[in-house]
């Protein structure tokens, strides 16, 4: 690869600063008892009720031994009491849970489905006549019980999958510490997080206190109102996500250097750069560092970051998401589909599949991409290869069925759902895509197992119900490879379209300048990430937010809320030309 040295300038710890609330957070839990006590003490109560909520995945051990039974409580009331046996819940989550490894179906299930609910009224009605003093009622779903302070424990769902890696993390309350981790995450994914996401959304507003505990023993706080000031701010100017990288059995070696990795790590898959529902947020409060999940932001101010159209047609869910897949010195990916929309709806709950592109941030000169059938494939023959190679009956012929193209750096793929593809070795990919990333049906993974030694989950059943056969050699020509278009061009810039397809609704826009360009969200978020040039910084034309840097291959978003705004090379970039790619949502 031999990349300039310049362009290992990735930022792999951005920060939202918060200018003026140095004091508004609190780090380790001497501190934070004091704050505590010192905020029941303003209350001047006779009686205080102090209520600590937990999103799953929190330490309960640490932060009992280290914050809740130190409080001096007269009265301590662990929420878990009150919930419904493992016995009950395992058999009403069947449907949810189903015996697949990978796939559930979504909850929509609220908290109090979990909760005996009479037992919980009689709570209160206990609580209600103690007297005096201080009583803390803690645990997951203690936001149940209204108190008179609230502190929430909110945790990263990339911390919650590395406990469930260590098996120091089961799934809420069912002690499974040892199960398969694919299953310990399907249920967080499909049931876990949608209960607690929906508890979580009412307690915003109310909450005296965010409480970070994702570095164990070393935990974090901030008040309420500092929270949501930099929510506010967030969706008021650019900002970055906290990525984070993983290996896998098929990964390369282009982060590790372009990115400033772990060179002891023999290699890194994947990178989450822009997805909200799996990236954290940092907010910066003088020298203490807050960690969110960034899903927390889409929940508070959805209009202002998404902006109203893209709101209404989503809720409170991010639709894009930008991901890096590096084969760079690794091997293929697996030969996959996605689930048509009716199918996504019908078997999962989801309203919206995963529509998807590969933007060739890099290629070896042997880089490829797998896309569509051939022409003239039999669907019945090409199924039973299928069937044969997973039984082991020999490698999936996949020069005979599978369209194989040559890759080369920008240039840009599409993938409609039902597309069969996969990225071969030596390319490094920006994925542009629709977020329901869980749902990949694995065809052949080319006799591989995962890096658990398990054999990786195969789902041929569910992905002959969605190829499409007329998406074929002559079809993947003409209309998913290098559709690109110029917009504009003016004085130190060109714009062109690049994708995506027409079934897919996030629109591409590549921009190549030297100068400085308008960019306008036009009440639609942006996400964007610098594929081309060191350095670009992005301003305010009506000075609404401060100067914000971004490096090569940075995946940054721009808030509906922003309107205009520019971007022009910067630094070393000065006077040169770099590129941008841009995705928001079709309207």
């Amino acid at each position: 690869m031999n990349l300039p040295e310049q362009k290992r300038n990735y930022e792999k710890n951005p920060v939202i600063e918060m200018k003026g609330m140095e004091k508004e957070a609190f780090q380790s839990y001497e501190n934070i008892l004091e704050e505590l006590k010192s905020k029941k003490d303003s209350l001047n109560k006779k009686k205080t009720v102090m209520v600590l909520d937990y999103y799953h995945g929190v330490d309960e051990k640490e932060v009992y031994e280290n914050l809740v039974s130190k409080t001096g409580a007269v009265k301590l009331i662990n929420i878990a009491d009150y919930k419904l046996s493992e016995e009950y819940l395992s058999d009403e989550l069947k449907r949810e849970i189903t015996e697949d490894r990978v796939f559930g179906v979504l909850s929509v299930r609220t908290i109090e489905e979990f909760f005996d609910m009479k037992k919980i009224e009689e709570l209160k009605k206990e609580i209600n006549e103690i007297s005096e003093g201080l009583v803390v009622v803690y645990g997951i779903g203690a936001g149940l019980i209204e108190g008179d302070i609230l502190v929430y424990a909110d945790m990263a769902r990339w911390e919650i999958q590395q406990r469930f890696r260590r098996k120091e993390l089961d799934n809420w309350g069912a002690g499974n510490f040892d199960e398969d981790v694919l299953k310990k995450y399907k249920r967080a994914f499909f049931i876990e997080w949608r209960v607690l996401d929906r508890h979580k959304k009412g307690l915003f507003q109310k909450l005296d206190y965010l409480l970070d505990t994702n570095i164990k023993n070393d935990p974090k706080m901030v008040k309420g109102d500092a929270f949501r000031a930099a929510l506010t701010q967030a969706v008021n100017q650019p900002f970055r996500l906290v990525p984070f990288f993983d290996p896998g059995v098929w990964g390369g070696q282009w982060m590790k250097e372009v990115c400033g990795l772990d060179k002891n790590q023999e290699q890194y898959a994947w990178c989450f750069d822009g997805v909200p529902e799996e990236n954290s947020l940092k907010l910066k409060y003088g020298d203490i560092v807050v960690e969110i999940p960034s899903i927390d932001l889409v929940f508070y101010k959805p209009v202002e970051l998404l902006g109203d159209k893209v709101h209404a047609r989503f809720g409170t869910e991010f639709p894009i998401r930008f991901d890096f897949l590096d084969t760079m010195g690794g091997g293929n990916l697996s030969l996959q589909v996605h689930p048509l929309t009716e199918y996504i709806q019908s078997k999962f709950g989801m309203h919206y599949t995963q529509d998807e592109s590969y933007y060739m941030l890099d290629s070896g000169d042997d880089g490829s991409v797998y896309l569509g059938t051939k022409t003239g494939v039999n669907p019945d023959e090409l199924i039973e290869e299928f069937r044969k190679a997973q039984r082991g009956e020999g490698a999936f012929p996949d020069e005979k069925y599978i369209n194989k193209f040559p890759a080369k750096k920008h240039d840009h793929f599409l993938i409609p759902a039902g597309t069969i593809h996969c990225s071969g070795k030596n390319a490094m990919i920006l994925e542009i895509s629709a977020t329901p990333y869980i749902f990949t049906f694995k065809l052949w993974d080319w006799g591989r197992v995962g890096l658990d030694g398990l054999p990786r989950p195969i789902h041929i059943e569910h992905g002959k119900e969605n190829i499409q056969y007329n998406r074929n050699t002559e079809w993947v020509e003409e209309n998913l490879i290098n559709r690109i278009e110029k917009i504009d061009e003016g004085d130190g810039f060109r714009e062109e379209r690049t994708g995506l397809h027409e079934r897919e609704f996030i629109e591409t826009r590549r921009h190549w300048f030297s100068k400085k360009v308008l960019h306008n969200t036009y009440g639609l978020v942006n996400m964007l990430n610098l594929v081309e040039g060191e350095e670009a910084i992005i301003e305010s034309p009506e000075n609404k937010f401060e100067p914000y840097i971004v490096h090569y291959a940075e995946t940054f978003i721009i808030p509906a809320n922003v309107g205009e705004y520019t971007i022009r090379p910067y630094g070393n970039s000065a006077g040169k030309e770099i590129a941008t790619i841009k995705a928001f949502v079709r309207v």
